[in-house]
């Protein structure tokens, strides 16, 4: 079982910054990939950052050059450093955490989500 905590949510101006962090802990391979997504209101769950063990990382066109997600592996924690926040960023961010489990299984994990609400 892996479990995952988020935190740093909150409110913000436009244009003003936050750092939100994961941590995961429980039965956690060496090899996985963790990353963000984040739901607003009337919409689907999105995808807006994956970065793996090795640091390799994916964005999100609408976030390109104003996010950036970034891990440590020796704490299992994920960050997403989010600048110059827009109004249409305000959402419910979720942590994932994915690895293999048996078989060559993918295990999906979720964290509880934090709300991220930027006024304009």
């Amino acid at each position: 079982q892996v479990q995952l905590v988020e935190s740093g949510g909150g409110l913000v101006q436009a244009g003003g910054s936050l750092r939100l962090s994961c941590a995961a802990s429980g039965s956690i391979f060496r090899a996985n990939i963790m990353g963000w997504y984040r739901q607003a209101p009337g919409k689907q769950r999105e995808l807006v950052a994956t970065i793996t063990h090795g640091g390799s990382t994916n964005y999100v066109d609408p976030v390109k050059g104003r996010f950036t997600i970034s891990r440590d592996n020796v704490k299992n924690t994920v960050y997403l450093q989010m600048n110059s926040l827009k109004p249409e960023d305000t959402a419910v961010y979720y942590c994932n955490l994915d690895q293999g489990g048996s078989y060559y299984r993918l295990l999906s994990y979720w964290g509880q989500g934090t709300q991220v609400t930027v006024s304009s």
